[in-house]
């Protein structure tokens, strides 16, 4: 039997390249074609919706789908764990799935979750991450899922000292964020875990987009088809080798009492 997809934000980077990803896979078929601009009643007909439209277009494409008892693959930045919150009763009162992935590269994902099992170990931490001038989000949802995860694994807020200063960056679940956007640059994410006398600095650069995440799509397509509830995070559905710390049914992480520009959602 074949999966009928809707994509939404088939017209852009993410979109086309899980265009391609989808004509090459096996028991799936793009039906329909939808802009950010398009009306969701296009969705109507598929039996899976992925989205990777836009930030502020996202929710609607989310809502539409449980709306319509359909499962959506969410690639869209934008969502942090406040926000997932906000649909999840939907997701469980529909019986559907809804699945979000922030970044679909399986070395990401890794990186990500290295830096969780060690932030125990580590007072202080803060992340550098780095887009192309058209990524019209900041922080990406990347970064936002790995302080999500430091700050759970830790159980306490990060030491983030002077956040009241705007170039401190924006705080996510108590760490500092720095966004960069420049040309010449696909995706960078530096996590820099600091303590007496040491660092550690876990670096990924993803240098092909369409390399890199075509094999974390095909997974995240393949078990979003009959996922059940909210799934966050690639590493959800595979086995990296060690256990990530993850916030309770990812649940808003508490981001303390420090002071400074703290992340509620991304974008809105």
């Amino acid at each position: 039997m074949t999966t009928r997809i809707a994509l939404v934000g088939g017209t852009g980077k993410l979109g086309g390249i899980i265009h391609e990803v989808v004509d090459a896979l096996d028991g799936f078929e793009v039906v329909a074609v939808l802009t950010s601009r398009s009306d969701l009643a296009e969705l109507d007909g598929a039996d899976l919706v992925v989205d990777a439209s836009t930030p502020a277009v996202s929710i609607d494409v989310v809502r539409a789908a449980i709306e319509r008892g359909l499962n959506v693959l969410v690639g869209t930045s934008g969502w942090s764990a406040e926000r997932i919150a906000l649909v999840r009763p939907l997701v469980d009162a529909a019986g559907t799935g809804a699945v979000f992935i922030p970044n679909f590269s399986l070395g990401s994902v890794i990186g990500s979750a290295i830096a969780a099992a060690s932030a125990r170990f580590f007072p202080f931490a803060e992340i550098v991450e780095t887009h192309r001038e058209s990524k019209i989000d900041s922080p990406s949802g990347t970064a936002v899922r790995t302080a999500e995860l430091i700050t759970a694994a830790r159980g306490t807020p990060v030491e983030a000292p002077h956040v009241d200063q705007r170039a401190r960056g924006q705080q996510v679940a108590s760490v500092p964020v720095h966004s960069l956007r420049r040309p010449g640059v696909v995706a960078r994410q530096e996590t820099i875990l600091s303590g007496p006398g040491e660092a550690l600095t876990i670096v990924h650069d993803t240098t092909d987009s369409a390399a890199a995440y075509a094999p974390g799509i095909r997974i995240a397509l393949e078990r979003s088809v009959e996922a059940r509830g909210v799934v966050v995070g690639l590493e959800s559905f595979i086995d990296i080798g060690m256990g990530t710390p993850r916030p309770a049914d990812d649940s808003p992480v508490d981001a303390g009492t420090a002071p400074g520009q703290v992340a509620q959602a991304t974008s809105t």
